[in-house]
């Protein structure tokens, strides 16, 4: 005969079920989500305590949830599906609303666990994705390839890094909006691999040349999240020297002489990048004195006084005596 104690737990376990069989695909998750909050770590035997020797009927109900949950996503990956897309992605004569709908396929696959982003990754997705937002310059498409690869990147282990190095590749795309969306994704994915790699740094200075606004911004703010990973000393090296360009960065102004017109002079854009130089040695002086000793190190004040003589560039000059007080 059974104990009351037995019996309670028998109880429990049928109303478990009960609840599983008739809850909504919400239902189910939320009830799956709590039993992996409780029952992580535990063996076997104890998972089979807890479910009075019936484990093995609840283990039945969630894979045949599975099966039937992602029965046509299964299906379709199995007749080359994701290879498909992949290639549709490739064609130059199709039209980038026609690559949107397969980038949001692909997205679709991908939220649905950590093997189907393998899967992507496996059949050299990040470079075909990557691709086509440096290819793209409908901004409905360059969102869609960069919430995808936000999307690879979470729990996604295996390939975070190389999702984490393709991004940082897309730095260099000429699009300001493809680079504003790209500085949005790489911080969050910055989070998620929890690591910087060196190579960041050169790209994500260069675009400190950047005229439009929300460029700057994002960048700066990516610098501030990079003070915590060990690229810190790159980049503050990295942001002191842009206080001083070199010859080979200023060259001198175009004129075009066959209408006698004064062109915008090609090392403006080397000095909106000490002027932003400058803002974001002031911002990350005024976040942390540990910073701030490190740029004294690096002999900044030499640098921002030289940055002040600059009389070409008024902003250059303002952003380099805030800087200094």
């Amino acid at each position: 005969m059974t104990t009351s104690k037995e019996q309670a737990a028998i109880r429990k376990v049928t109303m478990f079920f009960r609840e599983w069989d008739q809850g909504s695909n919400r239902a189910r998750s939320r009830m799956l989500t709590s039993f992996l909050r409780k029952h992580t770590g535990k063996t076997c035997p104890e998972l089979e305590k807890e479910f009075s020797q019936v484990a093995s009927l609840f283990l039945a109900r969630l894979t045949s949830w599975t099966k039937l949950t992602y029965r046509y996503l299964i299906e379709f990956i199995e007749v080359g599906g994701v290879l498909m897309l992949l290639e549709i992605l490739e064609q130059r004569d199709i039209s980038d609303e026609d690559k949107t709908e397969a980038l949001l396929l692909l997205q679709i696959i991908s939220n649905a666990g950590q093997k189907f982003k393998e899967l992507i990754c496996e059949s050299h997705g990040v470079n075909v994705i990557s691709e086509c937002l440096v290819k793209s310059e409908v901004e409905k498409t360059q969102e869609t390839v960069c919430s995808l690869l936000e999307s690879l990147a979470h729990s996604n282990p295996t390939y975070q890094s190389l999702v984490y190095k393709s991004v940082i590749s897309l730095l260099t795309c000429s699009s300001p909006r493809a680079q504003h969306l790209v500085l949005q994704t790489l911080r969050i994915v910055q989070e998620i691999v929890k690591t910087a790699q060196p190579c960041i740094v050169e790209p994500l200075l260069d675009l400190l040349k950047s005229f439009h606004h929300e460029v700057q911004y994002d960048a700066l703010q990516l610098i501030r999240d990079l003070m915590q990973y060990e690229v810190r000393g790159i980049l503050l090296r990295g942001l002191v020297a842009l206080l001083k360009p070199t010859k080979e960065g200023i060259q001198k102004t175009m004129i075009c002489e066959d209408r006698g017109i004064t062109r915008m002079p090609e090392r403006l854009p080397v000095f909106v990048q000490q002027g932003a130089a400058a803002k974001a040695i002031r911002m990350l002086s005024q976040e942390s004195r540990d910073v701030s000793q490190d740029l004294l190190s690096l002999r900044v004040v030499h640098h921002l006084l030289y940055a002040m003589g600059n009389k070409e560039h008024t902003d250059a000059q303002r952003q380099a005596s805030l800087a200094l007080e």
